[in-house]
Parts: C-alpha cells; sequence; structure tokens
C-alpha cells in the first residue's frame, strides 16, 4: 500500500510540475504577445515589462492554484463524510432487511411445527 502512495505522490509531484512548467510558458507566450503591442520598448525596457508580466501571472496563477487546492481539499472532505454517513445507512437498512427476512421465516418455520 505504502507503495501504491509513493507511486501515487510521484506522478502527482511528476504532474503538478508539468502543469507549472506549462503554466510559465503560457505566461511567456501572453508576455511577448502584450510586448509585441508596445512596439516602442527599447531590449531592455521590453525584458523588464516581459520579465514583470510574467512575475505577476505566475503570482496570479500561484494564488488561484492554492484557492482550487484549497477548496479541494474542503470538497473531498465533505463527499467523504456524505460517503460515510451513505454507506452507514445502507449497511443500516441491509441488516435490518435481513433480521426481518429472518423474523419471518422464524415466525413462519414456528407456525408450521406448531401445527
Amino acid at each position: 500500500m505504502s507503495s501504491d502512495m509513493s507511486t501515487e505522490a510521484a506522478v502527482n509531484e511528476i504532474e503538478g510540475f508539468l502543469l507549472w512548467e506549462a503554466e510559465k510558458d503560457r505566461a511567456r507566450t501572453r508576455a511577448d504577445a502584450f510586448c509585441a503591442g508596445l512596439p516602442w520598448l527599447t531590449d531592455s525596457q521590453r525584458r523588464e515589462v516581459e520579465l514583470r508580466y510574467r512575475q505577476d501571472h505566475g503570482d496570479v496563477s500561484r494564488a488561484y492554484l492554492e484557492r482550487i487546492a484549497t477548496r479541494s481539499t474542503a470538497l473531498r472532505a465533505e463527499y467523504e463524510g456524505v460517503y460515510r454517513v451513505l454507506r452507514r445507512r445502507l449497511v443500516t437498512g441491509f441488516l435490518m432487511g435481513t433480521v426481518a427476512v429472518v423474523m419471518l421465516v422464524t415466525v413462519a418455520a414456528v407456525g408450521l411445527t406448531a401445527r
């Protein structure tokens, strides 16, 4: 089980890394497009604007992803709680049904043997 968890953790880590790299690439692309609309910038100004744009985009993306992670954790806890309640209800219903069937069979058996 622990190797499954470590494998799952490693896959999640790799997936997170790849998603973040794609996000950084998207920020670079958007920064380039933004600066393309400002042709009067010097090369050093362009680099500075691109850098600040990527940093801002990264900060916004990080904050957004942190909000999503927090909400995902909360939803998971909520759904696990609902699942436990439903499972408990199902098991209780099944046991009550089984007891009812056993009682009916017992009553029928006693009724048949009493004749």
